[in-house]
């Protein structure tokens, strides 16, 4: 589930947090990584389980009689309480046995986030439109107005966003491409699949496991040899060394790392992917400069037979 655009940025936050701390250690570092990592699965994981946690509170306020809830929020639907999609999801047993072992829950949060979004749902157009069509619906529709919701409604939400950045630290950076993961897993679920439907996995295979942790390794063994090439690269007419941007060497140094010990991964992929997580993370004339500084180091590993690159494209990226 985590990819290799997401894992990058990862080591770049750690590498980042190394060198401003006072305890350089390795072994530290290696152990930030991993719990970065699980971290970023419990988001995911804490996002399916907006679904039943949403669907149960309706059915709560359902419960209560007159159409109207003594705070003001319009009863729900019976349709949406009785979405086939969600009850698989509810009883799904790899999500639930995930969330036990982890201790996720909204459970806490029903009068504040899951209250808000029920709100936000309930005022969705597509909501209104989905019980505007009969009293029954079939499986696929009951997935398909989930699929949108989290799209139109969990993606927009200022309340959910403030409280998953609070409950955190890990979890501001990783928010928008997670979300687009739960998504994709809304879309692969099948009725026929029950309570055993997989989730995606933590990361897609040992490959990636392996690389994680080599990029990491390498970034800091290399770590003065490579700001050593980048300050070579740097003109000192325009650049005043001691003045750029810290999380630009991070980033460099990183990309390096990549390029030198990776030979399957394409140096335009490297270059194109670290580019970008320039123009996210770091200033705004950073991206220009840094594949400025790239581009002439990769002249100088392939004059030194530094680059060993591999004649196919992997499509680990």
């Amino acid at each position: 589930m985590i990819n290799r655009i997401l894992l990058r940025i990862k080591v770049i936050q750690i590498l980042y947090a190394y060198y401003k701390g006072e305890d350089q250690n390795l072994g530290k570092a290696e152990g930030e990584l991993k719990d970065s990592i699980e971290k970023t699965y419990d988001l995911y994981i804490y996002l399916l389980l907006l679904i039943p946690a949403i669907t149960e509170y309706a059915e709560s306020r359902l419960k209560k009689k007159g159409t109207e809830a003594g705070d003001g929020l319009k009863m729900p639907s019976k349709k949406f309480v009785a979405n086939k999609f969600a009850k698989q999801v509810a009883e799904s047993e790899e999500l639930l046995q995930y969330a036990e072992e982890h201790e996720l829950s909204w459970a806490s949060k029903k009068t504040t986030v899951i209250k808000s979004l029920l709100e936000d749902i309930m005022a969705f157009d597509l909501y209104e439109k989905y019980n505007n069509e009969g009293l029954d619906s079939t499986y696929e529709e009951d997935k398909e107005l989930w699929k949108k919701i989290f799209r139109q409604v969990i993606a927009s939400s200022e309340l959910l966003g403030k409280d998953l950045e609070d409950t955190s630290i890990y979890w501001n950076a990783d928010l928008e491409i997670v979300h687009s993961f739960a998504v994709k897993t809304i879309k692969a679920y099948k009725e026929e699949n029950g309570t055993k439907q997989e989730l995606l996995p933590m990361l897609k295979d040992q490959e990636d496991q392996e690389y994680v942790s080599t990029l990491l390794k390498n970034a800091i063994y290399n770590g003065p040899e490579y700001n050593k090439m980048i300050d070579s690269h740097i003109d000192t007419n325009k650049w005043d060394t001691d003045r750029i941007a810290f999380m630009d060497r991070i980033i460099m140094q990183t990309a390096l790392a990549e390029l030198i010990s990776f030979p399957t991964i394409p140096v335009n992929v490297t270059l194109n992917e670290f580019i970008e997580i320039a123009k996210e993370y770091s200033t705004s004339k950073s991206s220009t400069f840094i594949n400025g500084v790239l581009d002439a180091l990769v002249e100088d590993l392939r004059k030194e037979n530094k680059l060993m690159k591999v004649a196919f494209y992997s499509n680990k990226q």
